[in-house]
C-alpha cells in the first residue's frame, strides 16, 4: 500500500472510529414460550401477558370473567410456571462496552437464568428490575424465568410471625393486593411476565433518568431545573442539551463525568409561562422539552418530556372547627370533583391505549377533575398519567397498601423503599400528579376494626412499629427527597368513621351508607371536609349481564350471575335501599334500571350536599368509577364501557355552576355553587309546576354568583304556598344551568302513565333525538338497536317542553328506540 494511500486509510478510519452510534434499546417482547414447571409443555405465549391470559387465549381454560368460570382457574396461581426466549446478538451490539437486561415488571416470584446461569431473583411486581450482563452476552442467548407459587412463600413467610395479620396472605407479597379478591372483584392472583423486557446497550454513556423541577412561578417567569442521572463507563466530556420545541430556546452544558452514576443539573427559564390547569379551570397547558445526551458533538440518546407549569398544594391547617383539607392549584382553592379509580382490567398485560383514552374521556365528560388511584391496585402505566396530564385531570395517588397491616422485617421494608424510590422517580413529573398517599385505610382499621382483639401488648407494639415504618417513615422520606413540592399523606381516611372527628378533620370515607344501612338523607346532615370515598352499588347494564352469563336475557337469582356480587350482603343491601326510596320491579330488565336509578339519587344527594357545603368541604370523590371485570359493584362505569345513571348523574352534579337546594324548618334555601374563578351575573328564575305543566308559583330576580363560591341566592318559605308535594316539581335556572327539586322520595311521587313522542334527524355525528310529553317524565332511560352514545340519558322530560339529545353513532340508519320510565312502575 502507498503512503498517500494508507494516510487515506487512517483518516477514514480515525473518522469512523469517532462517529459513535447512538445507544439502542432492543425489545425482548413478543415471541415466548411457557410451561408449567417441570413438565416442558411449552406452549407459544405472549410478552407481556400472564399465564391465566395465554392459558385463555390457548383455549385451555374458560374465560373467568364469564358465568362461574373463576372458580374454576384457581389452580393456576397453585402453581409454579416458567417462560423461556432465544434471541440473537449481532456482531455489532456484542462490540458495544455495556448490555443491561431491563424488566419492567415480573410478577412475582421470579428466578432469571441467562445461559444457564442466575442472574436475578425478583419479588416485587410493582418493581423494575436491571441486570448488567456485560460479561455474559453471547451471539445467542436463552433467557428462562422461573415463577414460583405466592402461595408456599406466604405460608414460610406467616409461619415467622407469633401473631396473624389481617388482610391474609396477600400482605407478604407485593403485587396487586386486589387479585386476592375484594368487594367488587374476583379472587385471580395472576403470574407472568406483565411488562416489557428489553436489552439496553451502549459504549460511552447513558441517561438513566430525567426530571424537570419547577422551582419558582410568577406571571413573568418559571425557573426550572433539569436533573440527570447519567451513567458512564469511564470519565467522560458529557454535553446535555435542553430544548424548549414551543419557545425554540436552547440551553446546554458541558460536564465532566465520573465512571458509574452521578447526577447533574441544568436550570433554565421559561418566561411569561402558560399555567397548567384542571380542564374546568383553563387549560391544561404543557411545554415539550427535549433533552439531549450528546458525546464528542454525537447525539448518543434523545429524550421527549413534557412539563406542565404548575404548583399544587394540599393545606391542612388548623381552625375554629377542626382541620380543613383542601389543594390549591397555582395558588387559588380548587373544589375536587371525581371519582376512585380501579385497573381496568385483572389481566394487566398489554396497554390497550383506546380504552385508556375513552375512560379518560367519559371523566373529563362528566366534569370530573381528579381520580383517585387506589391502594390496593396498581401504579399505573405511564400511558395514563399522560392522558390525565393531556386531559387536565388530576390525580391522587396512593402507593401500593391497602386495608391491611404489613409486615416489617428488614426485607419487606428495603423492597418497599425500593418500590417507592422507583415510582416515585417515574410519576413525579406529571403536572397531574397532586398527592401521594400512604395507604387505604390502613390506619382507620388498626383503630376500629378488631385488628389489636387477641393480641399481647408486645405484638400490638410491634405491629404498629412496623406500620410506622413504613407510612410515617419510608414513604414520607421518600416523597421529600425525590419530590420535594409534593404533598404525602399517611392514610385515607385521616380517621375513620368511628371517630367522631372524621367529620371535622382530614379526609373522610363515608361507608355509614351502605355498609351501615344509614338513609341517603345521612350525606346531608353529616358533611366532611373532603369526602374521598362513599358510594352505593348498582347493577351493570342488561348488556353486560348477558355477556357474562352468555344468556339472551336476565334472570332474578341467576346462578352464573350469582359470583359477579362479591359483596356478602349485596343483593340484600339493593332491595333494602330500593324498597325505601323507590318502587321494587318484579321483572329482571326493570330491577336492573331501578339499582342504577337508586344508586344516581343516593350519590347524587351527596355530591350536592358537599358541594353546598364549600368552603367548608372541598372536595368529593365517588367511589368508584370502573370495574375490573363484569359485576354488581360501585362503579359508574360498567366493564364494558357503558355509564350508568349514576354517570349522568355526576355530570350534572359536577358542573362548574350547580344549583341545589336544602330543606330546612319549611323553608327551601336555593344555592348556586360557582367553582369558576369568575363572578358571574345572570337570572335566577324559580318556578313551581304540576306534573301536567300548571304554575303555581314564579319568580325571577337578577343575581350574582362570586368567583369560587357556595352561596343561597333565595330561599323559599314553602308554608306559604299551597301545592301538594306528591305531584308537583320545582324548576330552578341559572342562566345555561337547571336543577329539579321533588319534595317528597321517587317511590311516593304521583306520576301519571302516557306515551312520549320521539322523533330522530340524521346530523354529521349521528342523529338529534327530539323527546316530548304532555306529563312530566320521570328517569327516562332511552334503548337504541344501534351501538352509540347518548348525550343525556336516565333524564326527566318536563310537560309540554321538548328535550333533544344528540345520539353519536356511526350508524346511518335511524335508530329504533325504547324507553324506560319511572312512571311506568308508580302504582
Amino acid at each position: 500500500m502507498g503512503k498517500f494511500h494508507f494516510i487515506i486509510f487512517l483518516l477514514v478510519f480515525a473518522f469512523i472510529s469517532c462517529e459513535e452510534v447512538p445507544n439502542e434499546t432492543i425489545s425482548l417482547n413478543g415471541d415466548w414460550q411457557f410451561s408449567e414447571d417441570g413438565k416442558n409443555d411449552w406452549k407459544t405465549a405472549e410478552v407481556p401477558g400472564t399465564v391465566q391470559a395465554d392459558l385463555l387465549r390457548l383455549g385451555e381454560i374458560p374465560d373467568p370473567f364469564l358465568k362461574k368460570n373463576e372458580d374454576s382457574i384457581q389452580w393456576i396461581s397453585e402453581r409454579n410456571w416458567q417462560y423461556k426466549k432465544q434471541f440473537s446478538v449481532s456482531e455489532e451490539i456484542l462490540k458495544r462496552t455495556k448490555h443491561f437486561l431491563n424488566f419492567e415488571g415480573l410478577d412475582t416470584y421470579a428466578k432469571v437464568f441467562l445461559n444457564d446461569s442466575l442472574i436475578l431473583s425478583a419479588n416485587n411486581a410493582f418493581r423494575s428490575w436491571e441486570v448488567d450482563i456485560s460479561d455474559a452476552l453471547k451471539p445467542e442467548n436463552e433467557l428462562l424465568i422461573i415463577f414460583k407459587s405466592p402461595d408456599s412463600i406466604e405460608k414460610s413467610e406467616a409461619e415467622k410471625l407469633d401473631y396473624e395479620l389481617p388482610g391474609g396472605s396477600r400482605v407478604f407479597t407485593r403485587k396487586p393486593q386486589y387479585q386476592y379478591g375484594w368487594d367488587w372483584a374476583p379472587k385471580i392472583k395472576t403470574i407472568g411476565i406483565w411488562k416489557n423486557i428489553s436489552l439496553i446497550n451502549y459504549n460511552v454513556a447513558r441517561l438513566k433518568d430525567v426530571f424537570l423541577e419547577t422551582k419558582s412561578i410568577s406571571d413573568s417567569l418559571a425557573e426550572i431545573v433539569a436533573k440527570f442521572e447519567i451513567e458512564t463507563v469511564k470519565e467522560e466530556e458529557i454535553t446535555l442539551k435542553i430544548t424548549n420545541k414551543n419557545t425554540s430556546e436552547t440551553f446546554s452544558s458541558n460536564f465532566k463525568t465520573k465512571a458509574g452514576e452521578s447526577e447533574y443539573q441544568i436550570p433554565f427559564n421559561i418566561k411569561t409561562p402558560k399555567l397548567w390547569w384542571t380542564y374546568n379551570l383553563g387549560e391544561p397547558y404543557m411545554y415539550d422539552i427535549q433533552v439531549e445526551l450528546i458525546h464528542n458533538k454525537n447525539v448518543l440518546e434523545t429524550h421527549s418530556k413534557k412539563i406542565g407549569v404548575r404548583s399544587i398544594k394540599l393545606i391542612t391547617e388548623k381552625d375554629s372547627i377542626g382541620e380543613s383539607f383542601y389543594f390549591k392549584l397555582n395558588g387559588k382553592p380548587v373544589y375536587m370533583k371525581g371519582a376512585n379509580y380501579v385497573p381496568q382490567q385483572i389481566f394487566e398485560t398489554k396497554l390497550d391505549q383506546e380504552k385508556y383514552t375513552k375512560l379518560i374521556d367519559d371523566a373529563v365528560s362528566a366534569n370530573m377533575n381528579m381520580l383517585r388511584v387506589w391502594g390496593g391496585g396498581i401504579y399505573e402505566d405511564n400511558y395514563f398519567y399522560q392522558l390525565c396530564d393531556a386531559k387536565g385531570i388530576l390525580v391522587w395517588q396512593d402507593f401500593m397498601f391497602a386495608c391491611t397491616m404489613y409486615p416489617g422485617d428488614a426485607e419487606f421494608l428495603e423492597n418497599a423503599k425500593q418500590e417507592a424510590i422507583e415510582n416515585i422517580k417515574r410519576l413525579r413529573g406529571h403536572p397531574s400528579l397532586a398527592l401521594w398517599c400512604g395507604n387505604n385505610e390502613n390506619s382507620e382499621g388498626w383503630q376500629r376494626w378488631g385488628w389489636q382483639d387477641g393480641k399481647t401488648e408486645a405484638q400490638k407494639q410491634e405491629m404498629w412499629k412496623n406500620y410506622y415504618a413504613v407510612f410515617n417513615h419510608i414513604l414520607p422520606r421518600a416523597v421529600d427527597s425525590l419530590s420535594p413540592n409534593m404533598n404525602y399523606w399517611e392514610s385515607s381516611p385521616k380517621y375513620g368513621r368511628g371517630d367522631k372527628r372524621y367529620q371535622f378533620e382530614g379526609d373522610a370515607h363515608d361507608w355509614w351508607v351502605w355498609h351501615d344501612g344509614y338513609p341517603f338523607e345521612h350525606f346531608e346532615e353529616e358533611v366532611p371536609r373532603f369526602m374521598s370515598e362513599f358510594g352505593f352499588q348498582s347493577f351493570p347494564s342488561v348488556e353486560t349481564i348477558k355477556y357474562a352469563t352468555e344468556r339472551d336475557s336476565v334472570l332474578f337469582n341467576d346462578p352464573l350471575f350469582a359470583n359477579h356480587q362479591k359483596h356478602a350482603r349485596g343483593f340484600e343491601i339493593i332491595e333494602d335501599y330500593m324498597a325505601r326510596d323507590f318502587p321494587v320491579p318484579q321483572n329482571d330488565d326493570d330491577y336492573v334500571y331501578m339499582s342504577q336509578l337508586l344508586q344516581a339519587y343516593g350519590i347524587s344527594k351527596g355530591i350536592h350536599a358537599q358541594r353546598r357545603a364549600k368552603p367548608y368541604n372541598m372536595g368529593t370523590l365517588y367511589w368508584q368509577l370502573n370495574d375490573c371485570w363484569p359485576a354488581v359493584s360501585w362503579s359508574s362505569i360498567d366493564y364494558l364501557g357503558n355509564w350508568k345513571a349514576l354517570h349522568y348523574s355526576a355530570k350534572k352534579a359536577f358542573d362548574n355552576i350547580l344549583i341545589s337546594v336544602e330543606e330546612k324548618n319549611d323553608t327551601l334555601n336555593i344555592f348556586v355553587v360557582n367553582d369558576s374563578f369568575k363572578n358571574i351575573k345572570d337570572s335566577l328564575s324559580v318556578k313551581l309546576m304540576d306534573f301536567d305543566g300548571t304554575v303555581f308559583f314564579e319568580k325571577q330576580i337578577n343575581a350574582e354568583s362570586p368567583e369560587n363560591s357556595s352561596k343561597i341566592m333565595f330561599s323559599l318559605p314553602l308554608e306559604t304556598l299551597q301545592f301538594h308535594r306528591k305531584s308537583c316539581v320545582l324548576k330552578i335556572s341559572f342562566g345555561k344551568s337547571e336543577f329539579l327539586h321533588y319534595f317528597v322520595k321517587p317511590k311516593d311521587l304521583k306520576l301519571s302513565k302516557s306515551e312520549i313522542e320521539i322523533k330522530s334527524e340524521k346530523v354529521k355525528d349521528g342523529f338529534m333525538i327530539t323527546l316530548f310529553s304532555k306529563t312530566l317524565q320521570k328517569n327516562v332511560f332511552l334503548i337504541a338497536n344501534e351501538k352509540g352514545t347518548f348525550g343525556d340519558n336516565y333524564f326527566d322530560l318536563l310537560p309540554n317542553e321538548p328535550k333533544t339529545i344528540l345520539f353519536s353513532t356511526e350508524s346511518k340508519s335511524p335508530p329504533k328506540l325504547e324507553y324506560k320510565t319511572l312512571n311506568q312502575f308508580i302504582k
